[in-house]
């Protein structure tokens, strides 16, 4: 498949992942009465990957994140020549997702993007008040379990046809924990978007949903890698064989 339309699939997912999810913190949240909160918001982030990972997972892999393509080059499963190209699909898949959720939210009397927009944020842009550090260290250690979960569903001895289920119910979770501190990032394409319709502050902020992401993704690849080294290319064969 050549990198181009991969990296078009790539778009096309972080597209969905950052209209759906953070759609769905926008449009339906906080909806009067009926509005699914906390945990209709991580189940909307994990089943946008669920679904995009069963329809592109086979053309690209459905990374969606730069995070995670950066964890499977440390982890080398990806190559580092193709991520400049994944990255910039990503971002801006991010950016139109929330352009195009920027455009229908504008079309409701009292809109403003002073309410955040489903921007990430720290200290007082924190949806808890949780300090710099809280938030850091939220974001390392998230993205860092987000990657083994990852590495470990997708590893060839893992029992076949279910990463998707694994890696959506795992981003669920995730959100979970981590949107009371940060809204939760753990992908930096889906805090780019819609910072750059906000602007100010979650522009000034966005460095943390970028660096901490990246971090911890770097390191469960490097640790993964360690403790469950993949078979060797020959051994690799014959299982793909069996399968």
């Amino acid at each position: 498949m050549p990198l181009s339309k991969r990296a078009f699939a790539e778009f096309i997912g972080t597209f969905w992942l950052v209209f759906g999810g953070c759609g769905s913190a926008v449009l339906a949240a906080g909806f009067p009465v009926l509005g699914i909160g906390f945990v209709g918001v991580s189940l909307a982030f994990g089943l946008t990957v669920m679904t995009m990972a069963f329809a592109i997972g086979q053309v690209s892999g459905c990374h969606l994140n730069p995070a995670v393509s950066v964890g499977l080059v440390a982890g080398k499963r990806f190559p580092v020549s193709e991520l400049p190209a994944y990255v910039i699909a990503q971002v801006l898949g991010g950016i139109a997702g929330s352009a195009v959720l920027y455009t229908i939210a504008k079309g409701k009397e009292g809109f403003s993007l002073a309410g955040g927009f489903a921007s990430n944020g720290y200290a007082e842009h924190s949806p808890g008040g949780y300090n710099l550090a809280a938030c850091l260290t939220a974001e390392v250690v998230l993205t860092f379990m987000f990657l083994m979960i990852i590495l470990g569903a997708t590893d060839l001895r893992a029992p076949k046809g279910f990463a998707p289920i694994a890696i959506g119910l795992g981003l669920t979770l995730i959100h979970l924990i981590g949107s009371p501190v940060t809204n939760l990032s753990v992908n930096p394409a889906r805090s780019t978007g819609p910072a750059v319709f906000v602007g100010g502050w979650a522009l000034e902020q966005l460095w943390l949903f970028w660096v901490a992401p990246i971090v911890g993704a770097a390191v469960a690849g490097v640790v993964y890698s360690v403790f469950a080294t993949e078979p060797e290319p020959q051994v690799r064969e014959q299982m793909a064989a069996k399968a």
